[in-house]
């Protein structure tokens, strides 16, 4: 599908940077390129503008590194959104280490601008892009051919054109990437192992496949050999949040705490802004017994967001099982100021008193959990022993 002439394009800008939008815009306006402009601060902003199927974008001109949603996560959604895939995405970036390199190549980015750059370089990019998507080699075309096959649910036919384009460029790793991807999809581990097995060989740089042979692995039992790809592929490119998570995970079901906690700890340094992700990390801490290190995030996150204030019962439920008996009570307490019916954190409040010594305050609470379940055993213990 031919592309619109640059000047008749609408263009997305993604920076969290005003100054650079303007700027950006400026080059853009001045080579007259672009027919409209929208900008959005972050990939989360201009991911829900992008939903909006009543504004046209034809190009989309993003920073690498953004708070809340960075400009590869962006590029996973775009890739992974049947309407928007095919979209030009130029990825702007202040460095071009590995890592960066081999994230953004992991989601197809279609080219990348360095940081700072002037009117020509962005303009000529801009060409050499939509030269590249307007004319496609044979070796993409098969590419585009096999993906399109896959959509309409010839699974068989994308492996076959997938294999024809593997012959026509024997240094990419990508076909066989594809290929594993679709032997995964017909559940067909085997194969799909031995296809990103050739694209690590070829490409020892091929994240993705790393990434695909620790899941076989996993879902094989095999979690030697799934922790070592997984491991392999936070060594190329540890800015992925996702598949950190997952390695810290595997990591803690073989009881590798410090490892899993070092993971963990990266991947808050790289997300510790999007206060979802940084509950979910506390809530593995919790999960795994690193107490102090769930207490410390959900205090964090309940200190920029006040109105999570459910997170107080987590905290306290994690100081009382750290043995910080005084300051659990101080917590609990008050988040059942509001709640009425949490028989859970009444019942650890009545334990907690009662484990203090203090039968009148665990009796008051062990006697709440009693009118809404007359029948709790462990409550009616805790009572008969106070009075």
């Amino acid at each position: 599908m031919k592309l619109k002439a640059p000047k008749d394009m609408a263009f997305l800008i993604v920076d969290d940077i005003d100054n650079m939008r303007r700027s950006i815009k400026a080059m853009l306006r001045l080579i007259h390129f672009g027919k409209k402009f929208h900008e959005a601060a972050d990939g989360r902003e201009a991911w829900e503008l992008l939903q909006d199927e009543n504004i046209v974008i034809d190009f989309i001109i993003c920073d690498y590194y953004m708070p809340y949603m960075s400009g590869t996560e962006l590029l996973g959604l775009v890739r992974s959104s049947k309407r928007l895939c095919h979209l030009p995405f130029l990825m702007i970036t202040a460095e071009t280490n590995m890592d960066i390199v081999a994230e953004a190549a992991e989601h197809d980015v279609d080219a990348y601008l360095t940081k700072p750059f002037v009117t020509a370089t962005l303009e000529q990019k801009v060409m050499e892009l939509l030269g590249q998507i307007n004319d496609p080699s044979p070796f993409s075309q098969l590419l585009l051919q096999a993906r399109t096959l896959e959509e309409n649910g010839d699974l068989d036919g994308a492996i076959a054109v997938a294999k024809e384009a593997a012959r026509l460029n024997e240094r990419s790793s990508k076909p066989y990437r594809e290929m594993g991807r679709l032997f995964g999809k017909k559940r067909d581990l085997e194969k799909a192992r031995l296809c990103f097995e050739k694209a690590v060989e070829i490409n020892r740089l091929d994240v993705v496949s790393y990434h695909a042979l620790g899941q076989i692995y996993y879902h094989q039992g095999k979690m030697d050999m799934a922790l070592e790809n997984f491991n392999l592929a936070m060594e190329i490119s540890p800015r992925h949040a996702g598949r950190a998570m997952n390695f810290a995970k595997l990591l803690i079901k073989k009881k590798m705490l410090p490892e899993a906690e070092k993971i963990l700890r990266l991947v808050l340094k790289i997300k510790g802004s999007d206060l979802d992700f940084k509950e979910e990390v506390a809530n593995i801490y919790n999960d795994c017994g690193l107490l102090g290190l769930a207490i410390k995030c959900y205090s964090e996150v309940l200190r920029a967001d006040p109105e999570r204030t459910y997170l107080n019962k987590k905290i306290g439920m994690a100081m009382y099982a750290a043995g910080d008996c005084n300051e659990a009570v101080k917590v609990l307490e008050k988040a059942a100021e509001k709640t009425y019916n949490d028989i859970e954190l009444f019942l650890a409040l009545g334990k907690i008193y009662f484990s203090m010594q203090r039968p009148v305050r665990a009796d008051q609470w062990v006697s709440k959990v009693l009118r809404l379940d007359p029948g709790h055993k462990e409550a009616r213990d805790i009572l008969n022993k106070c009075l």
